[in-house]
């Protein structure tokens, strides 16, 4: 289990997030998969997420992180997808001239813990006796 620390605050928060190609469509080759996994790391490091998972494949992306408490899951996947959006448009035209956009709007997450609801629910309920 990492702990990560900041000013005021101790945490470990992480994200299972998940987005796709706008229509699903396959059009993450190899080569764009691999360039797609470079320019997340790179913005990643920007914004200090620690990338615990990584995995890309033709229509979608799935990355585990940890993040900083400070923004909400929105802020890191928004800045994902538009960074690697903006850079993979410019690099491959192929990407330009089959789709409208890159991604599509939507995107899942689901946070991640290491203590269940009943660990958390049982201490809570013993503070009151302490």
């Amino acid at each position: 289990m990492s702990i990560y620390k900041s000013t005021g605050s101790v945490y470990n928060i992480q994200f299972h997030f998940v987005w796709c190609t706008k229509y699903r469509s396959k059009v993450l080759t190899p080569a764009i998969q691999e360039r797609l996994k470079e320019l997340i790391q790179i913005r990643a490091e920007e914004l200090n997420i620690s990338i615990l998972a990584l995995e890309v494949q033709s229509d979608q992306v799935h990355c585990f992180v940890s993040v900083n408490p400070s923004d909400a899951p929105q802020h890191y996947v928004s800045q994902l997808k538009g960074i690697t959006s903006h850079v993979l448009r410019e690099e491959y035209s192929e990407l330009r001239s089959k789709l409208p956009c890159l991604w599509s709007r939507s995107y899942y997450v689901a946070s991640v813990g290491y203590v269940s609801n009943e660990t958390i629910q049982d201490y809570i309920e013993t503070q009151k006796n302490k």
